[in-house]
């Protein structure tokens, strides 16, 4: 954790530098995932197997090699430790009641005259989820998204997350069984929007894509927006924290955690009058972490 003081003469320009955190070459960034979009549009699988060995650090020998067995999803949730096992069970449980009460109903009513005035929800056919698996990954980010998605009652849902060395994240193949997830692809960033979005030869094209990523999935999802639906262009993550002395340290690090943890661009802040505040924090911030 670093301090910032108003009252110190290089303040300027150490916000300056904090607040830029975020910036990154647009223009190189959209070249670089449009290259990668163009060649998974072109070439599939194959242009798929060669990005999985440029940036995962490993190559699929088949096709089938891409996908991951519902046998090895059963195991890892078998292997779970208890609490770990409660956990998920419990979050699991959560976002589907909160979910179920937000879902949108179908409604009609014919009045005096004839009119008919209503509204008819119906969920898409397929959806397409992303789920970050390489320097983080988050059993969370599947519950939020899967379990919206079977509420909602799409029927094909399809989950792509990297696995870098081509090993998977255990707890995230543990939620996906929990969830009944059964089409699993072992692909990441840029390529598994466009896998997503235009099918390859085994992952199947879906209507909507959702899920959090990098700058790249980030960019890849803008720019395939019109040929299938997105839920929103996201990141990098930012919090500002306004407190006073009268603050709860563990929560205020419990809260810059919560966005720190999703990027290296991530920019978490606190903001306060409180040396003694802001000490407090930090000791709690290096317990957490």
């Amino acid at each position: 954790m670093m301090f910032i003081k108003t009252d110190e003469s290089g303040f300027d320009r150490g916000f300056q530098e904090l607040l830029g955190r975020g910036k990154m070459d647009m223009e190189h960034v959209s070249v670089i995932v449009g290259n990668i979009i163009s060649e998974i549009k072109e070439r599939k699988n194959a242009a798929l197997k060669e990005h999985i060995a440029k940036f995962d650090n490993w190559t699929p020998k088949s096709d089938e090699d891409l996908k991951i067995s519902t046998e090895s999803m059963s195991k890892a949730y078998d292997a779970l430790e208890p609490k770990l096992k409660s956990a998920l069970h419990l979050a699991y449980d959560r976002i589907k009641v909160y979910h179920e009460k937000q879902k949108p109903k179908s409604w009609f009513d014919t009045e005096d005259n004839g009119t008919i005035l209503g509204q008819k929800v119906t969920a898409v056919d397929s959806a397409g989820l992303y789920i970050p698996g390489g320097k983080a990954a988050y059993p969370s980010s599947l519950l939020m998204n899967v379990i919206p998605a079977q509420v909602a009652g799409v029927e094909n849902i399809v989950v792509c997350t990297p696995t870098p060395d081509n090993e998977p994240n255990e707890l995230l193949l543990a939620a996906c069984h929990l969830c009944g997830v059964d089409q699993v692809y072992k692909v990441g960033g840029a390529s598994a929007i466009a896998a997503m979005a235009y099918g390859t030869q085994n992952i199947p094209k879906v209507d909507v894509i959702t899920g959090p990523g990098n700058i790249f999935v980030a960019t890849a999802k803008k720019m395939v927006f019109g040929d299938v639906n997105i839920d929103m262009i996201a990141g990098p993550s930012e919090i500002g924290i306004l407190a006073d002395d009268s603050a709860n340290a563990n929560h205020l690090a419990i809260d810059l955690l919560s966005q720190a943890e999703h990027d290296e661009m991530a920019s978490s802040i606190l903001i306060t009058p409180s040396q003694k505040l802001a000490d407090a924090v930090k000791i709690e911030l290096e317990k957490l972490a």
